[in-house]
């Protein structure tokens, strides 16, 4: 905290009473408020105000609303309800609650056996703070049980990252739109307090709007916005020519960063090899992702704040909230799609010390990522329909798996939906599954529209702040990223590689890396895990057995194909970027079947040399492709004659079968499968006199798997051995 600047004048009984526990929760005698902490305060205390802060990472909006709560607890208010969108960020603050007296409590699925001890202290008034994310509002025994007993004495709501309230915002979670009803719910008297560090003036007005008191005479929001620039962070943004020259040049020059830092990625494979790269025994890297569970996480953020390790490389799953004041650097391997969301990540570094270090590597990748995410992200009025009627047309609760064999859209799709729906209230969430509350809802497809317009633009700023260089009317890096936040106070901060020369080092010279990188990226072969089980609801969809017998449970052994191979994952770093190219679309979408190149065919041959098989393959069998045949084929034909096994050709489709359109799901691609191939005379005689000897199964790329898993079920059902498949690439 900053050493007060405040005048000689009296000041009021409650800042003083405010700044005593300022200092309780700093540990610091001297402690004072930064300009904004204590009007946002006596705003929450003494006018019981609704107020919007906007201030950069670090300048101290927890002690806002840590001490507003405590404040408002020792005038008799009951306890204040905190939104917090991160497991992590709720471990750090209901800790720096406790340093000042505040009796916090939070409520995640990180701590179960605990919810009936704090649901008991609760009830006892004997918590002054309780912190849950804003996906327990969902929770049918929250909302029913405690949700309305914390309404009806709420002291104070608080609402952290706010940004994520507005689908403006560049971490929008639908969840974050129920707040609207719950404000909507308090009492005109309850304060309100909406903090983030990340909101652009169009963010801003959205949330301020969700946050107002209806009705006449009701006070406006008032939003408290401070400049956002920081001064510590010596921003740099460095273009390499491809994958291995930026892994090189990261492991020529980690050790040069300052202290400990964040590596950020843009896919989970990505950050896994790069730690799996950089990591030593004298210099430990570790990876972050979604993939690590709970526990995992925790101990990977202290060792972390503990200076163990050198750094984590992480995905965005480690960014809102995790509090480590002298974090001395960030690196971006990929640059995040928009400016806004980039500064929110680079500010983890930098908060308690006068220098860190920010360095952008983008990747020539990096928009196929961007519009992945961003198509994944939006909602479908066609898809939104099909939940909806399947809803309506049940006779009661339907889970997400139930809801997949009547809706064909992806779980990930199909889970942000219904929490869209949810939150549109045409859905709701219930014991068992969803139901449709009959609620009229329509699509609104401008605001969709208007969103997917606001992304690419974003997009577009962020490949102008990579062009930005040293020359003549070129922008501070800082006041670029300021002035996407609509922070028009920044001025050239004097230390980027715009306004100065560039502070790291250019690659070049003796590079002692390239052996190290070369085993990363040279390496290939992605093992591919069998479908064990069949997914819900088949039968609905005219899946049967021969005999009438609904399909499900487990997959019999018998009819499973093996483990199988992937030359690489399309997400992964190195063997990625050619076999994109080699799996490209063209304009319309359309898959192009190009001609299989020299080098990627030695590198299928290294798969099946390194292939840890119990029995070498006897032949090789094509899956039949009606959009590259030719690859496929050429695949399949080349392994045969290379490896010397029979080449069985291609397996046969049934009559009228074409493209795969649409079955994203597991349900419907596995209906659309069911009756889609077939096993001519002749095939099932070469299969016969293979005697059981294991078949390689090809296909250009393997995505939910159901494609070799059903072509292996035909094979094995109609006398083959053990089948192992093999493609190019692995997409997800």
């Amino acid at each position: 905290m900053e050493q007060s600047t405040a005048p000689a004048a009296s000041p009021s009984p409650l800042r003083e009473e405010a700044r005593e526990a300022l200092r309780a929760l700093t540990g610091s005698a001297e402690a004072d408020f930064h300009q904004g902490q204590f009007e946002a305060i006596s705003a929450l205390v003494e006018q019981r105000r609704r107020v919007l802060v906007v201030q950069r990472t670090g300048w101290g909006k927890s002690a806002v609303y840590f001490l507003a709560a405590l404040l408002q607890r020792r005038r008799g208010a009951g306890p204040a309800l905190i939104i917090s969108p991160l497991i992590a960020l709720m471990r750090d603050q209901v800790a720096a609650a406790r340093r000042a007296g505040v009796r916090a409590e939070a409520i995640s699925s990180a701590n179960p056996t605990e919810w009936a001890d704090i649901e008991q202290a609760l009830a006892a008034d004997a918590l002054d703070v309780l912190l849950v994310s804003p996906e327990r509002l969902v929770n049918p025994r929250f909302r029913e049980e405690q949700l309305p007993r914390l309404v009806e004495r709420c002291g104070l709501l608080v609402i952290d990252e706010a940004h994520c309230i507005s689908d403006w915002g560049h971490d929008f979670r639908p969840d974050y739109r129920r707040l609207r009803d719950l404000v909507a719910e308090l009492g005109e008297g309850v304060p309100v307090l909406a903090t983030t560090a990340t909101a652009n003036s169009r963010v801003v007005a959205d949330v301020a709007e969700q946050l107002e008191v209806q009705g006449e005479g009701a006070a406006p929001v008032l939003t408290l916005r401070g400049p956002l620039t920081r001064d510590s962070l010596r921003l740099g943004c460095l273009r390499l020519d491809d994958d291995r020259a930026r892994l090189e040049y990261l492991v020529q020059h980690l050790d040069e960063l300052p202290g400990s830092g964040i590596i950020y990625t843009l896919t989970v494979s990505a950050a896994e090899d790069l730690a799996d790269l950089l990591h030593r025994p004298d210099r430990p890297v570790r990876a972050y992702t979604g993939r690590t569970d709970a526990e995992e996480r925790a101990e990977l953020e202290q060792a972390l704040k503990d200076n163990r390790v050198k750094a984590l490389a992480a995905t965005s799953a480690l960014g809102m909230g995790f509090d480590k004041p002298d974090l001395g650097f960030v690196v971006h391997l990929g640059a995040p799609s928009s400016p806004v969301a980039y500064y929110q990540q680079v500010g983890r570094a930098g908060r308690a010390t006068d220098t860190a270090d920010v360095l952008l590597l983008p990747g020539r990748e990096d928009r196929a990522i961007w519009d992945y995410f961003a198509t994944a992200s939006m909602p479908s009025q066609e898809d939104a329909a099909t939940v909806l009627a399947a809803l309506a047309a049940a006779s009661g609760p339907l889970s997400t798996p139930a809801l997949e064999a009547r809706a064909d859209v992806r779980r990930s799709a199909l889970e942000l939906l219904l929490k869209v729906l949810a939150v549109e209230g045409a859905v709701q969430s219930v014991k068992g599954g969803w139901v449709a509350t009959g609620r009229p809802w329509t699509y609104d497809a401008p605001r969709y529209e208007n969103v997917a317009r606001a992304r690419r633009e974003e997009q577009q700023a962020m490949l102008d702040y990579e062009a930005l260089h040293p020359g003549a009317g070129q922008q501070c890096r800082m006041v670029f990223l300021a002035h996407q936040l609509d922070d028009d106070t920044a001025r050239p901060c004097g230390r980027c590689d715009v306004c100065a020369e560039p502070w790291y080092p250019l690659p070049g010279g003796e590079d002692s890396s390239r052996q190290e990188v070369s085993r990363l990226l040279d390496r290939v072969g992605v093992p591919v895990e069998a479908r064990k089980q069949w997914p819900q609801g088949l039968d609905r969809l005219g899946v049967t057995t021969v005999s009438g017998a609904p399909v499900r449970g487990n997959i019999p052994p018998a009819e499973r194909v093996e483990e199988g191979r992937a030359l690489a994952r399309l997400s992964d770093l190195g063997w990625a970027v050619p076999l994109r190219q080699l799996l490209r679309t063209d304009e319309e979408g359309r898959r192009v079947d190009a001609t299989l190149t020299p080098v990627i065919a030695q590198r299928v041959v290294e798969v099946l040399t390194d292939w840890d098989w119990e029995q070498r393959p006897a032949a090789v069998l094509a899956v039949p492709s009606t959009t590259r045949p030719q690859l496929v084929r050429d695949l399949a034909s080349g392994i045969a004659r290379v490896g010397r096994m029979q080449d069985l050709g291609e397996l046969g489709l049934a009559p009228g079968a074409g493209p795969l359109d649409g079955a994203r799901n597991s349900a419907f691609r596995v209906a659309a499968l069911w009756d889609r191939f077939v096993v001519s005379e002749e095939l099932t005689a070469a299969l016969a006199a293979l005697e059981g000897a294991p078949v390689l199964l090809v296909d250009d790329e393997i995505d939910t798997r159901w494609t070799v898993a059903l072509a292996g079920r035909v094979l094995r059902r109609t006398g083959s051995g053990p089948v192992l498949p093999l493609a190019l690439a692995l997409v997800s």
